[in-house]
């Protein structure tokens, strides 16, 4: 024995606000009336995906991978990315790939501008686009190409998208090629250029070291100085040469003095300070040359107190000829300082120059060897394939979404309904009210079995009521 469901609305006279606070009880037993609602909205749902699944144009997309090659010395230069620079020069790349140059390469390899099924689709685009054909067909290789690195790896993944499984692997090719292609003709492109910049320097170089060689020269010539290799002239050297002879000359007469002359200690500690001071001073240091004229004046003290001694002991040497032509000397190269520091100068300009067109000319060469490598950076791997299942629509994630949105709405209608017309479903319903429950019927299990699938569905009810409403 069944019992039949009491359609009992909410009376408009009882105190108080009904309390719409629901029970898990109450939340299924909505679910359970309304089944036939949730059933048709899921059903609808996964109606339109089916429907949405034969409409939409399938789309297949090939994939194509390039290394990166970001740690590789430049087999020419032997310079490195480094890793500040690496992520700038993977957005770099990206951005390359998707560039009109590399775009336009993959039509004219595909041959696209030849081809009347293109040519009819540039025909039927929008009034609103102005561009050329060829631009056209870039613009609508680089709207289907996708392009972002690997994780953790420095594999460039290369993408593109077509209607046709085939098309999509020989495009994705093509772009792999034009974008290698591009970056070695960007490589070389600007190697070249900076090639010929370097070899301008170079020649302007060139001729100011053959200008400033020519004046040194003719300086020198004019003024009768020849600078060595260490830019000493030669008659430093010479003077150098003279006061390396006059100790030798002191201590051969050492011997036939009675004692160590005061005089001949000073001389050897002068010549300590002043092969002291060549060390670290240049020839024409003011210190030096004082310390140097107050040799030659001690030397020729210590040469008269030696010719007294030799006198005296009756000995004859020609001491004196050293301290006379080492006076001259000295007189000599302080009347060609000015002149000489002229030519030193010369000839720093002259080293600078040389130095900076040896520099300039390495770097050109390099460059000139860079604008004629095959090197790139980039590793290809291996051609695409075609793919044999389309990436959209994707078949089960639309029918899970269909059949996950039919739901909720199957519900959310069921609840809205539930609300605006409200029923006593169970015996918790009747408290919402205050009304005492006196007792509860159960259903007949007997019966549970006799109903069919439209009533398991909730179609049974539904098809009932409809029939109530008409024949009222």
């Amino acid at each position: 024995m069944a019992l039949r469901t009491v359609l009992m609305p909410f009376p408009t006279g009882f105190p108080g606000k009904a309390d719409l606070r629901m029970s898990f009880r109450q939340f299924f037993n909505i679910l359970w009336v309304r089944r036939a609602i949730i059933t048709l909205t899921t059903l609808t749902c996964l109606l339109g995906a089916m429907i949405a699944i034969r409409i939409l144009p399938p789309r297949y997309e090939a994939t194509t991978r390039v290394v990166l090659d970001i740690v590789k010395p430049d087999p020419v230069t032997g310079e490195a990315i480094s890793s500040a620079w690496a992520r700038a020069y993977v957005k770099t790349q990206i951005e390359l790939i998707t560039d009109y140059r590399v775009a336009g390469k993959v039509v004219d390899s595909l041959g696209w501008t030849s081809s009347p099924i293109w040519a009819a689709r540039y025909a039927a685009r929008s009034k609103d686009d102005h561009s050329d054909f060829r631009r056209w067909l870039a613009e609508t290789v680089i709207a289907g190409t996708d392009a972002k690195t690997v994780d953790a790896s420095n594999i460039l993944e290369i993408k593109y998208s077509s209607s046709s499984a085939d098309a999509a692997r020989k495009t994705v090719n093509a772009i792999r090629q034009a974008y290698f292609d591009q970056t070695l003709a960007f490589k070389r492109e600007g190697a070249a250029r900076n090639a010929e910049w370097f070899h301008q320097q170079a020649e302007k170089l060139r001729d100011q070291l053959a200008e400033a060689e020519k004046k040194k020269a003719d300086f020198e010539k004019s003024n009768g100085i020849i600078l060595q290799d260490d830019n000493v002239d030669t008659e430093m050297s010479r003077l150098k040469a003279i006061s390396a002879s006059a100790p030798a000359a002191a201590a051969a007469v050492a011997p036939a003095a009675t004692g160590t002359s005061p005089l001949a200690v000073q001389l050897s500690q002068l010549d300590a300070q002043i092969a002291n001071a060549q060390q670290t001073l240049g020839p024409s240091h003011p210190d030096l040359l004082n310390m140097q004229r107050q040799r030659a004046t001690l030397a020729a003290s210590v040469a008269r107190e030696a010719a007294a001694a030799r006198s005296a002991g009756g000995g004859v040497v020609s001491g004196p000829s050293v301290e006379s032509m080492m006076n001259a000397q000295t007189r000599k190269v302080l009347e060609q300082r000015g002149k000489v520091y002229e030519a030193q100068r010369l000839a720093t300009d002259v080293a600078v120059l040389r130095d900076q067109f040896n520099k300039t000319l390495t770097r050109a060469s390099e460059l000139d060897r860079e604008s004629q490598s095959t090197e790139t950076g980039l590793t290809l791997l291996g051609d695409a394939v075609a793919p044999d299942d389309p990436a959209f629509p994707k078949k089960g994630l639309i029918f899970g979404a269909a059949l996950g949105v039919g739901f909720a709405l199957g519900v959310l209608i069921s609840l809205v309904l539930e609300m605006v017309y409200r029923r006593v479903r169970c015996s918790d319903d009747l408290g919402l009210i205050g009304l005492p429950v006196l007792g509860v019927m159960s259903i007949d299990r007997r019966d549970i079995g006799k109903r069919g699938v439209m009533y398991w569905l909730g179609f049974n009810d539904l098809f009932k009521r409809k029939s109530r409403t008409t024949t009222s």
